[in-house]
This record gives C-alpha cells, sequence and structure tokens, in this order.
C-alpha cells in the first residue's frame, strides 16, 4: 500500500556501503626495541661464563659447590659453649674448650679463640675455688681454735 501523494521510494543499490562504518582501527607506530634473542646454549661439556662446573665434571681442588658455605665461615659451636660456661660452671668450661680445640684442629672452623678465652677463665674459676676453698676452711679453724663461739 503505496500513499499516491508520495514519490516512489527506490531501494539502494546493492553494493553500495551501509550508512554507519566501524572506525578504522589505529595504526600504532613499530616499537624501536629491537626483537629478543634468547643467548645460544653453550656446547657440552664448555665451561660457562660464571665459572660454575657443569654438570658430571669433577670437582676441582678447593671449590665449593654453590650455595654451600665454606668451613671457615663457621664458628664452633663447643668454643661458645666453653666460653659462656665459663661463667657459671668452670670444669664444664674446661672440658668443652679442650674438645673445641681439638675439633677445631681437625675442620678449620672459627672459634680458636673463644675456645682459649673459655679454657683461661675455666682455669682461674677452679683456681679461684680451691683459693676460696682454703681461705673457708682456714677462716673456720682459727675461728674454732680462738673460741670464737657465739655459745
Amino acid at each position: 500500500m503505496t500513499d499516491p501523494n508520495q514519490p516512489p521510494v527506490t531501494p539502494p543499490p546493492v553494493n553500495q556501503p551501509p550508512i554507519y562504518q566501524a572506525p578504522a582501527a589505529p595504526e600504532y607506530p613499530a616499537s624501536a626495541a629491537p626483537a629478543y634473542q634468547a643467548p645460544a646454549a653453550p656446547a657440552y661439556g664448555a665451561p660457562d661464563t660464571y665459572g660454575q662446573q657443569q654438570y658430571g665434571q669433577p670437582q676441582q681442588y678447593g671449590q665449593q659447590p654453590y650455595g654451600q658455605p665454606l668451613a671457615q665461615d663457621k664458628y664452633n659451636v663447643l668454643a661458645i659453649v666453653s666460653l659462656v660456661s665459663a661463667f657459671f660452671v668452670s670444669l664444664a668450661a674446661i672440658i668443652t674448650g679442650h674438645i673445641a680445640l681439638s675439633q677445631i684442629k681437625k675442620t678449620g672452623e672459627k672459634g680458636r679463640g673463644l675456645a682459649i678465652a673459655g679454657l683461661v677463665l675455666g682455669y682461674l674459676g677452679i683456681v679461684a675455688g680451691i683459693i676460696a676453698t682454703i681461705l673457708f676452711v682456714v677462716l673456720i679453724s682459727t675461728a674454732s681454735t680462738n673460741g670464737y663461739s657465739s655459745y
């Protein structure tokens, strides 16, 4: 049903673009950074640049595996125990000090000075205890022979 007062409507041609078009994607300039290239893998058995050994190779003398501390970086525990116990129990300080010196000689650990200090303080504690005991006995014996008594 067409209105006779209106002009005839002709359909649009088939190859004409639609009325609305989506905007074209913006074009970005190419990046100036070069593409990443992974370094080439070293040949099997060739030493790498960091000085670490490859798997399967024998370890050379004097090298420690990565991540393990050297034995010289560690203090001997008995040397520390000897020094600390010298202030409380002199005999324990002497025993642990001698054991610590023996271990330090074998393993090369640190702490020789601590063990010697524990030994010296332990021996001084023993000597001071002996002198104090002698003085106490002399004091008691002189007090009893002179008649000093509270009775």
